[in-house]
């Protein structure tokens, strides 16, 4: 007698291509070194489960620090920027800052750049690969159809697993005499099952942004490698500030707001140029 087989629905099927994918992981990233931070020695290699990172901290000195100056992101002339707009850059660069600044208010007070502080944060983006958008909008539309199939239940569907986004990003805090007091090279790729897929060239380095923002921040108020640091919940105040609330200090006001609508529009596949306008205009 023949041996039967049961064929899986279209919404079994989907859900076995999603865990297959989903082993293959995430985009490589290369730690990339940009030549602006003041010193790299002494720097030892601490990775994440999907974060590459290389980092250095005078502990003492930066857990006795209360006040928190942050420049602005900029990117290195090798970052791959050309690909970008110059809105898509100022974005990018912008969602690390805000990111950052909501991260260490936890612990520090953040004082407008004209101010005098304990620590300055410098920041520069030293790598950026362009997210493919028409591979994205593919993405977009191929999650919409386990939907459908399962009369609405929601279902996890991988990314297309080719034309995602890294970022790399080199950064360091300097005391009051410029002296280098910690100092952070972090590199991600996007991966496929939890990357939002922006129709936007600068959609996976945005939303990497963000999360290069809360190591940082992690490793600065803890004083600890960010991964190691154990899982903490969002405190009030920066659940507040990342749902679209006022900051805790005014200079972080400077950054803008992300807000619930940046966070539908990620789920819509919109590219965050067009919802995040950065620092509020007056």
């Amino acid at each position: 007698m023949p041996q039967m087989f049961i064929v899986p629905n279209g919404t079994q099927a989907l859900q076995c291509i999603a865990l297959a994918v989903g082993l293959s992981g995430c985009v490589s990233a290369k730690l990339e070194t940009g030549g602006t931070l003041t010193a790299y020695q002494g720097m030892t290699p601490e990775n994440g489960v999907v974060a590459k990172s290389k980092q250095r901290m005078e502990r003492a000195d930066v857990m006795a620090a209360r006040t928190v100056v942050i420049v602005p992101t900029t990117f290195s002339a090798t970052a791959s920027g050309e690909k970008l707009s110059e809105q898509q850059r100022r974005v990018i660069a912008n969602a690390v800052d805000r990111s950052v600044c909501i991260g260490l208010s936890d612990r520090f007070q953040i004082v407008a750049p004209e101010q005098s502080a304990d620590l300055t944060i410098h920041t520069t983006i030293t790598h950026v690969t362009v997210t493919n958008a028409k591979i994205a909008a593919a993405s977009k539309v191929a999650s919409a159809v386990p939907t459908f199939l399962s009369f609405g239940a929601p279902v996890p569907v991988p990314r297309i697993p080719i034309g995602m986004g890294t970022l790399s990003i080199e950064a360091e805090a300097l005391n009051r005499e410029g002296q280098q007091k910690a100092a952070l090279l972090w590199a991600r790729g996007t991966d496929v099952l939890t990357g939002k897929a922006r129709v936007s060239a600068a959609g996976d380095a945005y939303d990497l942004a963000s999360m290069y923002g809360n190591d940082f921040s992690k490793f600065l108020v803890t004083g600890k490698n960010p991964y190691s640091a154990g899982i903490s919940l969002p405190t009030t105040q920066k659940l507040k500030s990342s749902l679209g609330g006022n900051p805790k200090y005014a200079a972080c006001e400077k950054f803008g707001k992300a807000g619930v609508a940046n966070f539908v529009a990620g789920a819509l596949g919109a590219p965050p140029e067009w919802v995040d306008k950065g620092e509020p205009r007056h």
